[in-house]
């Protein structure tokens, strides 16, 4: 009985652990360790990984002894025979069987050596197409996490605004009970408030779309609660800095994939010239056969008679020297030759670009700070504007036009601050990959 209990205890904790640990605050730092675990495109590339170092050992064991044994075992309803000198003789009986091994071993064969060191630079690019994944999996994780928090900002400020919009509701509504506004002011009102609980409903929508979105690409299962903390989004920076970093496009892991690449494609062009090589290789086989013209021969003593018994060994070089083959071998060599150049064409381009983008990344970041310097001053500024507009209006010196337009002004601002702070953030995660430190995010 108590064997029983203690395993519905465990499957309960097994079932409900999880849940109730997502419904914890989600830090972006949890969240990106998490799919650094989880996500299906970083497993997929610890597979090829794997696969790269099955590969290696492959083409490794080509250039490893190759042993064989071989059994054979033949009936002969008619034997031939061997005439000489006007002579005929039998040659062989209507059983044999013969046992044997047989080692190769290359003793120079160009195109497995290079295969060889195609095999370790395959592998080698597995390793870093992982990292480069990683790397991905991270910007992609970080800026779905922010565009949840915006989107969640901009959910509390609709909130606020349908809050205070339905005080001045209340308010002019038993105004115009007491014939002290008019039947205009009540609906354009109400016009408001349907516009801002449709808005409201649009951002809860939005809001569980960027979660499954954010869920999918930690590899979490969909329906997993979550929810994530306010504060990462507005932890800003007052000031800037970017340390002159000379290596820095060389180091990035894009760069050196795409050298790695290159470096396979040499590799290549090397193999398909090797065929143009001679190759050698020790040869060696030992046979031991057996001849008898009864089938049960296997099966007695050695004192039965017996045709034939006896063993044979050959110990040898077999050269191979190519001579022509109709020009395919140069076709081959051409065509890598031309990927190569192609390869490097995209290592230029991809330079250019990793550049181009690191300097806009600061640009924008820049663009960014001083957008949310201003636009948090113009909220505040918006904020007194609407404190004042009110208390005009409650004593009957402003109209209720410009009460409205001022509660518009400030929705506006609070909407214009909230999306400065998601274009920093992702300027922040963009400058961040083009320095090569994006992992730098999973400590901060």
């Amino acid at each position: 009985m108590k064997i029983r209990i203690g395993l519905i205890l465990w499957l309960a904790g097994f079932l409900f652990a999880t849940p109730l640990l997502a419904q914890q605050p989600v830090t972006l730092k949890e969240a990106l360790n998490y799919a650094l675990a989880h996500s299906e495109s970083i497993k997929k590339a610890q597979l090829d990984v794997e696969g790269g170092r099955h590969q290696v050992a492959e083409v490794r064991a080509s250039a490893l002894p190759q042993i064989e044994g071989t059994a054979a075992l033949n009936y002969n309803p008619v034997i031939g025979k061997l005439v000489f000198a006007g002579q005929s003789v039998t040659i062989g009986q209507p059983w044999d069987s013969r046992v044997g091994a047989q080692l190769s071993q290359q003793v120079f064969n160009q195109q497995v050596f290079t295969g060889l060191r195609a095999a370790k630079t395959t592998a080698d690019f597995y390793a870093l197409s992982a990292a480069l994944t990683e790397e991905q999996v991270i910007e992609l994780v970080a800026t779905n996490y922010y565009q949840v928090l915006v989107t969640r900002e901009q959910l509390s400020v609709i909130d606020t605004n349908l809050k205070n919009i339905r005080v001045i509701n209340e308010i002019v509504s038993t105004q115009y009970a007491n014939g002290l506004a008019k039947k205009i002011d009540v609906d354009r009102i109400k016009v408001n408030i349907t516009n801002l609980e449709n808005q409201r409903q649009e951002l809860v929508n939005a809001i569980v779309m960027l979660e499954n979105q954010l869920k999918y690409s930690m590899g979490m299962p969909i329906e997993t609660a979550i929810t994530l903390p306010e504060t990462e989004l507005k932890e800003i920076p007052n000031a800037l800095d970017f340390p002159d970093n000379p290596g820095r496009v060389n180091s990035l892991l894009e760069m050196q994939v795409m050298n790695k690449q290159l470096e396979l494609l040499d590799l290549q062009y090397k193999a398909y010239k090797a065929e143009y090589f001679p190759t050698l290789a020790l040869v060696s086989n030992y046979s031991y056969t057996a001849m008898s013209d009864r089938f049960n021969y296997l099966y007695k003593s050695s004192e039965d008679p017996m045709a034939a018994r006896f063993g044979s060994m050959l110990i040898g070089l077999n050269l191979r020297v190519p001579i022509f083959n109709g020009f395919a071998t140069r076709a081959r060599m051409g065509k890598a030759k031309v990927d190569y150049l192609k390869a490097e064409q995209d290592l230029r381009n991809t330079r250019q670009s990793l550049n181009l983008a690191h300097e806009n990344a600061k640009i924008q970041l820049k663009n960014a700070l001083n957008t949310i310097q201003s636009q948090r001053e113009n909220v505040q500024l918006a904020q007194e504007v609407y404190v004042s507009t009110q208390n005009n209006y409650n004593n009957g010196l402003a109209p209720l036009t410009d009460l409205l337009d001022t509660e518009n002004a400030l929705t506006e601002a609070q909407n214009s601050y909230t999306q400065a702070l998601l274009n920093y953030r992702i300027a922040e995660i963009q400058l961040k990959k083009a320095n090569g430190n994006i992992k730098s995010l999973i400590n901060e």
